[in-house]
């Protein structure tokens, strides 16, 4: 500990503790030629203390633990010098025997009068002072502020800046007052120049790179942060590597090695990675067996969804598992456990699975007991369990039960173990978990070429006053719309799988790409509850009150001709009829089913969605119509995982009721389904020069896409896309026209492109190159679309 006045106490301090070794040597070195009372066992009938001001003598006394009139041998002493020092009260201390007096000289150490932080920039005061435990107004320690520094050096590190010093400094002050300053030298972020694998065959140094945490740096090195070098974060990454390639086969699969070499500089680092790949297995011959009396393993192979072929991956395994043992709870049958047995055959590259039924140990859970959720209701983490007090323990369920409250997203970390309990035959289920946040407050910008520049600013909060609900509010605002919304969501009504949700928005238009303006108000909730492992079903209720307005001639200018008549752009009057009904309110109750396969993620390289749903106006309210709308969509991914492909084909039919004709507010756009058009830019259309789009009750769209990479390095997020899109929007139910029947009929459009889309820190950027190889004439192509959302 440097002292900037130039005094220092420690020298003085070991000359008396030396003295004092001494005269105690010396009583003991003669010990052959004294009575041994003499030589080696004091008796003190006094103990007289000095230089102490703010520490009393009863507590110098207890720290020195000598009692008046008793025995004190030489060892005794020592000890209570080694007691008074280890104090932390105290900068020296000296036990001198004077007779029958024990003097006891301390100094104390000076109060901290000032904590200051200098030489940082990349850090707050305010955050470095949380990471320390020297106080002010507190007596000052030398080894609590060499602890500080050390402390703060490892904030540092962690931020991967190796190169950072800390360096406490003391200046002294009159009434026994000091000032600690800790002097910073930040230094340079430590940045992963490379990162690079030995030993893969099978997968690029490329795709082996975005599966890692840690990131290369590129030239957006001052934005990412995942770039600079954490020691911690190697083992994560080794982790991941081995998830992924044991996920696609490779049971062989074992990081050998990962080093990190830094630089003389210490401002740069070099990971690798050496690997062994081993072959990829697949799934061979599949079979269940029961070795418990009175179980037919017939019916455990009904629920079983693996087959021969597939790719090995241990999710899957543990999948069918589970599958198995719910439907033995199902039927009632405790206890019951299945166990995988495997048998590798080398030559063919398989893995022979028999799924064996046994009878486990009988072993229950006692309880369940959950530390460290300060904020969660202890509720939200134990509807996670399907298993609950006194009922039988089943390990494999408790390590999904693990895997559901990390899902939740409301815990930074969270380790389930299971110890004995208070019998041979009683579990103890602990959950330590470590909150963390789960608000943001968002403020953002973005742009499109279909609707301008705009702003929002949201807020959410997924885990409301710690029951686990959500809520979110959020405001919209771009040069064509202007969009209010609020949602909350209790994801678990009664305890159970069951979802409640409530919702409301607020929304008017005024756009460029229609002359006439509408405004939206309304309401619903719905009810969610899954039908099956990886799909859902949603019942939902709205009412809306919509309006169209302003839909006015447009006057373009004066005839060049004929000066004094001016030239005026007629709208449409199938539009002026749907905005002469005024403001009509919608009472709709529907449905939506969806099919996800992401949900178990059994299968890494491929992926669809289905959804399905219905809505139907008529309960109340001036509207009646039937809506039908359809997604599906594949993804695989091809060549060593590096090219992704995608299909996703949509479609939607509104249909009125009871003789109504529908909107152009309900009707269908093909805004952002098809590229290479405006948003309003295909269907039917009427008016002058066929201005106004109507919408369409029905449209299709198919989009071909894939995504790849450009060969630039991975951590510059910039990858190329290519895409074919057809489509079309027909179908009205009033075809009076501005120039008789409004042509409605189906004629399908067809659009190719390239992509860039660029992954930056601010927000996901895509550019849309596009060209129409069929259209109409009166279509409104759009060849370029760029779109930027930004949060800070």
């Amino acid at each position: 500990m440097a002292d900037t006045s130039g005094r220092t106490s420690r020298p003085h301090s070991r000359a008396r503790l030396l003295a004092a070794a001494v005269f105690l040597g010396a009583a003991s070195a003669s010990a052959p030629f004294l009575s041994p009372a003499f030589a080696q066992v004091f008796s003190f009938s006094n103990v007289r203390i000095e230089g102490n001001s703010r520490v009393d003598d009863a507590t110098i006394l207890s720290y020195a633990g000598i009692a008046r009139g008793g025995e004190v041998s030489a060892g005794d002493l020592n000890d209570a010098y080694q007691r008074l020092s280890r104090s932390g009260l105290f900068e020296t201390v000296e036990l001198v025997p004077q007779g029958g007096t024990l003097l006891i000289k301390v100094t104390e150490y000076p109060f901290v009068n000032l904590i200051n932080f200098e030489g940082n920039k990349i850090l707050k005061d305010e955050d470095l002072a949380q990471a320390i435990k020297s106080q002010s107004r507190r007596a000052f320690s030398p080894s609590v502020a060499e602890a500080d520094a050390a402390a703060i050096a490892e904030i540092y590190r962690v931020k991967g800046r190796l190169a950072a010093t800390v360096t406490p400094k003391v200046i002294r002050r009159d009434g026994n007052r000091v000032d600690l300053v800790f002097e910073i030298t930040e230094g340079k972020v430590v940045e992963i120049e490379r990162l690079s694998f030995v030993g893969n065959r099978a997968f690029s140094d490329r795709r082996l790179r975005q599966v890692l945490e840690t990131k290369q740096a590129g030239f957006l090195r001052a934005i990412i942060q995942r770039d600079s070098f954490v020691a911690e974060r190697i083992e994560v990454d080794k982790q991941m590597l081995t998830d992924f390639y044991r996920s696609r086969g490779y049971i062989d699969f074992e990081v050998t090695d990962a080093t990190a070499e830094t630089t003389r500089e210490r401002d740069a680092s070099f990971v690798t990675f050496t690997v062994h790949e081993g072959l990829p297995y697949t799934i061979g011959k599949v079979t269940t067996v029961s070795e418990v009396e009175g179980i037919d393993a017939a019916e455990f192979i009904a629920v079983q969804k693996i087959r021969k072929g597939q790719t090995f991956n241990p999710a899957v395994i543990e999948n069918n598992i589970a599958r198995m043992e719910n439907l033995a709870l199902k039927k009632g049958l405790n206890f019951i456990r299945v166990d995988p047995r495997i048998t590798r055959d080398d030559r063919g590259q398989a893995v022979d699975i028999e799924f064996a039924i046994v009878r486990g140990q009988r072993v229950f859970v006692e309880r369940i007991d959950i530390e460290g959720n300060a904020t969660t209701l202890d509720q939200v983490v134990r509807r996670q369990f399907r298993t609950v007090e006194g009922d039988p323990f089943n390990p494999r369920e408790i390590r999904q039960s693990a895997e559901r409250i990390r899902a939740l997203g409301f815990f930074s970390d969270a380790q389930v173990n299971a110890q004995q309990g208070s019998g041979p035959d009683q579990v103890v289920v602990n959950v330590d978990v470590e909150e963390q946040p789960t608000g943001s407050l968002n403020f953002g910008l973005s742009y499109s070429v279909s609707s301008g520049t705009g702003f929002n600013i949201s807020f959410s909060e997924s885990n409301f006053l710690g029951r686990g609900q959500s809520l979110s509010l959020s405001l919209a605002n771009t040069s064509d719309t202007q969009n209010s919304s609020f949602s909350f969501t209790e994801p678990s009504v009664l305890g159970r799988d069951l979802s409640f949700n409530v919702n409301g928005y607020y929304r008017t238009s005024d756009q460029e790409f229609a002359l006439y303006n509408t405004r939206s108000l309304g309401f619903g909730f719905g009810i969610g509850f899954p039908v099956g492992e990886q799909s859902r079903l949603n019942l939902t209720y709205r009412v809306s009150a919509d309006k169209i307005f302003d839909l006015q001639d447009d006057v373009l200018g004066d005839d060049p001709l004929t000066p004094e008549v001016e030239t005026v752009s007629i709208r449409s009057p199938i539009l002026r009829r749907e905005e002469a009904q005024g403001e009509l309110i919608t009472s709709a109750i529907g449905y939506s089913y969806q099919f996800d396969n992401r949900i178990t993620g059994l299968n890494p390289t491929s992926s669809y969605i289905f959804r399905f749903g219905q809505e139907i106006g008529g309960l109340g309210g001036d509207t009646k119509f039937l809506t039908t709308t359809a997604l599906a969509v594949a993804e695989t991914k091809v060549l060593n995982e590096e090219v992704t492909l995608r299909v996703a084909v949509e479609g939607g039919y509104i249909h009125g009721l009871s003789g109504q004709t529908t909107r152009v507010t309900d009707r269908f756009f093909a805004g952002g389904k098809i590229r290479g058009f405006e948003p309003k830019g295909i269907g039917p259309r009427d008016g002058t020069d066929l201005e106004d789009a109507l919408g369409g009750n029905a449209f299709a769209v198919a989009r071909f896409e894939a995504d790849f990479p450009l060969g630039l390095p991975e951590e510059y997020g910039i990858t190329g896309g290519a895409f074919l899109d057809v489509g079309s929007v027909w179908s009205l139910d009033d075809t009076a026209g501005l120039a008789g029947e409004v042509d409605d009929s189906f004629k399908p459009r067809v659009a190719v492109g390239l992509s860039l889309l660029w992954n930056t820190p601010m927000g996901p950027l895509r550019f849309n190159f596009s060209r129409a190889l069929v259209k109409e004439d009166y279509d409104r192509e759009q060849n370029f679309d760029l779109t930027v959302s930004t949060r800070f």
